[in-house]
Formats: structure tokens, sequence, C-alpha cells
């Protein structure tokens, strides 16, 4: 039992003025929750009373009702850290704002909460979202996707223009430094809307970069395809015609079938002449198969020639295919005009050296491609023609060869320049259209099909529809 004096100070009323609830709340859109990690037990209580005493509204635990939280000595990083443990407790729950004691000590200052101000807040701000500088990107064309369809074409011609000339002018440095420079535009995820997008871009050397400052505001066309013989002085049709002495029998066909060989070959032509030469080979050769190659397998709608190859699944039997397939489409009255090359290299000699020239029997050949007919006329003034003349390369391979010679006649020619330099910078190995050759072993890799060789090559496979360099 307690003394008397004791017992009777516990069971003595509360003295004049004392209250045992806290004030009423007048501030009721604002409920403030004091995070205790750093702060402390006791100095939470004591901020609690005082914040009560002056009408603010304080939860003792964190709920979905709190609007503020307030923390002291905690850094942007460790409030972050916190929320997101609060986050996993109540998902789904509205965010309050994460305010420094600074806040909560102007406010009880000032009698009531304060606007939260920059300075208050501990959230991390997010990084400001601007255009990239600079993009990183691989070195070479075939560790990255170009596709047919990009964000540069104007500023990617203009170099490739650039490049033609340089290839007229015979400096292959020079058209390889354009060349490369406007593939590398082709794989932006973006337009090139200023010169400081093109820093740290790889093989985009200062004269690209002046050329792009340059045709960003004067370059809006396409590029023709240039003539063949612009290459030997030559500047019109008719300086060609008047010295008839500087033609070859190629460049004579080439000048008589020159109106459709200038004007683009669409997909449906492509595909039609597929039907042509598929059959004439199977005719020749039942089993064999032709496959349409080029920019066509990627994704082209026109070009200007249409390739073919053709091999068989049993090897050897492709062995003097061609001639006799030539002497088909011969027969239907279907070529214009055609070179012939016959294989002229063995395993052998393809050990010993890198060789980048393949070396399958091929025909170089202008064929007759009839038209569908019409019965309308052209313009209202003339018959629609019967027939268009298209230059249509046919090249034969074995079958082992298959997945090397597909690989390198889809193309593009710098997609192939840039997977070869790969291969022999990187792996040290030798890739051409004939096989993957280690000079050290002196051996040929086995491939089945193009993810083989990219698998081998340790490179992400690339469809043909992205290799567009």
């Amino acid at each position: 039992m307690l003394p008397k004096r004791r017992r009777v100070r516990a069971e003595s009323p509360p003295r004049a003025g004392a209250s045992s609830a806290p004030p009423p709340v007048r501030f009721p859109g604002v409920a403030i929750y004091l995070a205790e990690p750093r702060m402390g037990r006791s100095r939470r209580a004591f901020l609690t009373r005082l914040a009560q005493s002056k009408g603010f509204r304080i939860l003792d635990t964190y709920s979905s009702e709190v609007t503020h939280v307030v923390m002291e000595q905690t850094s942007a990083e460790e409030a972050i850290c916190w929320q997101k443990n609060m986050d996993a407790l109540l998902p789904g729950s509205p965010q309050p704002v994460l305010l420094d004691i600074s806040w909560f000590t102007e406010s009880m200052a000032a009698g009531q909460p304060v606007p939260a101000e920059v300075r208050h807040h501990l959230e991390v701000p997010e990084p400001r979202k601007e255009p990239p500088s600079s993009v990183t990107m691989p070195t070479y064309a075939c560790q990255r996707p170009t596709p047919l369809t990009h964000h540069n074409t104007t500023l990617s011609e203009a170099l490739e223009t650039l490049a033609e000339a340089a290839g007229f002018e015979g400096n292959e440095g020079r058209l390889l430094s354009f060349s490369r420079a406007a593939s590398v535009l082709k794989s932006l995820p973006c337009p090139v809307t200023s010169l400081s997008q093109l820093q740290g871009l790889p093989l985009f050397g200062e004269h690209s970069s002046r050329v792009i400052q340059l045709f960003t505001q004067v370059f809006g066309v396409g590029v023709k395809t240039a003539n063949r013989w612009y290459q030997e002085g030559l500047r019109t049709l008719d300086e060609l015609r008047e010295q008839p002495q500087r033609l070859t029998h190629q460049q004579k066909a080439g000048l008589q079938y020159y109106e459709d060989l200038s004007t683009p070959v669409g997909r449906a032509d492509a595909e039609a002449l597929q039907q042509l030469v598929a059959a004439a080979v199977r005719q020749t050769l039942p089993g064999a198969t032709v496959t349409l190659t080029g920019g066509f397998r990627r994704g082209k709608l026109e070009g200007h020639d249409v390739d073919f190859l053709i091999t068989h699944p049993e090897e050897g039997q492709e062995v003097g295919l061609l001639p006799r397939v030539m002497s088909q489409l011969q027969r239907q009255g279907l070529v214009l005009y055609h070179q012939y090359h016959r294989s002229h290299l063995d395993s052998a000699h393809l050990l010993r050296q890198n060789y980048t020239m393949d070396a399958f029997e091929r025909s170089f050949c202008i064929l007759c491609l009839p038209q569908p007919p019409h019965a309308a006329l052209v313009g209202g003034l003339q018959p629609c023609p019967a027939w268009r003349a298209v230059r249509v390369d046919l090249v034969v391979t074995p079958s082992s060869q298959f997945p090397f010679a597909l690989l390198g006649w889809t193309g593009s020619q710098l997609f192939e320049r840039e997977l070869r330099r790969f291969s022999r910078q990187e792996k040290g190995l030798w890739l051409n259209s004939h096989g993957l050759f280690d000079p050290e072993r002196k051996t040929f890799f086995h491939a089945t099909s193009e993810e083989d060789i990219f698998r081998l090559l340790g490179l992400k496979y690339l469809p043909p529809e992205q290799r567009n360099a």
C-alpha cells in the first residue's frame, strides 16, 4: 500500500488549465510523420508535442494518410531508400513529400505550414532530358543494325554522293571514309539536328562533319546512279555513240539497252525474273534452288540489277550447271547479253591467301523480262512495251559454301567490308563468300546457315533487313 501522502497526490484532480488532450487540429490537410531513424525517440516525442500544441496533425505510424514526411540529418539518397521500403509495405498508396527538418522548424516558427520549397525537399531530382550530344555506337557495321528506312536519309545520301565521286577519281581512302560515315548515320536512333550529336561517333572524321554542316542547309535531293562511262571521262551518251571503238562488247550492250538499265527494277519484276530463272534451273537440274539476294533480300523495293544464287543440296551436282541454264534461257529468247565466268579457284588456293573476291561460276547477263499486257496506251500515245531489259547476275555455289555466299551476296557492300574487317582484326580469321578460315590452324569453319557464321564470329545475328549499312 502506498504511503498516504503519495496516495493523495495520485488521486488529486488535475491542476486548473491542464489538459490531457492535444489542442484541436488547425490544418487538417497536412498529416505529418516524423521519421525516427536519425531523429531519436525522445526528440521525436518532443517535436510531436510541439507540433500538436500549434495545431498540427502528427501521425504516430506511417500510413496512406501521411502527406509530409520530416527527416533530420538524412541525405536525399537515404530518404529515397527509406521511401521505397515504406512503399513496399503500402503498395499503391500516394507518396508523401520528403522534407528536411528545416521545413518543420520554419513551420513551427510561423505557426502554420510554410510552402515546401526546393531547399526543403529530400527527393533526388530527375536529370533534365536533353538531346543526346553523342551516341555510343560499335565501330564495325556488322555489330550494329542498319535498317533500310532510317532517320538521316538526306545526310547519308550526301556522303554517299561524295563516296561515288571519290570512287570515280580512284581515291579508295576517301570512298571508304565517306561510305563508313554514311553507314554510321543510317544506324543512329534519331535524326541529326546539331553537330554536337556527331561527337564521339566512330569513323566520323572532321571532313565528314564539315560536309554534314553544309548539307543540313542546302542538300535536299536524292542521288541518281552514275553512268558507268563516267569513269572514262565521257559525259553524254552522244559522246559514247561517236566513239564505238572505245566500247567493249559489254558496254555496247549497256548502251543499247541504256534506257531500261537506267530505270530501277521493282520488286515485282525481280520476283518475276526469279520465277523464270528458277524454271530454267529446275528443267536443267531438278532439285536445284534459286535464291534472290542483294538489296531485294535486304528489303529494298527497287534496285538497278537482280542477283541470284544457285545451288544443289548434293555437292558436285552444280558443277557446269550455268552454261546449260544459259542455253535453256537462250532457247526461250530471254538472253540479250551474257558474259560467262567459270570457277577459277579451289580450296587449296583459298587456304593460302585471304581472298576477298569470290571465285564462283557466274554469268553477268542482260535478260529480257516480258511485261504484262496492257490494253491502255502509255500516256495515250504509244503502246506499252512488251518487254524490258534487266541486269541479272547468276552465281552458282556448292552447298557447303552456300551460307557464306548468301551472306556475301546479300550485302550491303560496306556491311560486308566491315564484317570481314571485324573477323580479321578482332578474331584473327579470314572471311569471304567461300568460307571462314583460321590462318593459324589452316582450317575452315563449318556453317549451315548465316546464323552459324555470326555465332562463330561472336556477333549478334542481324537479319538481312538490318544490314543496309
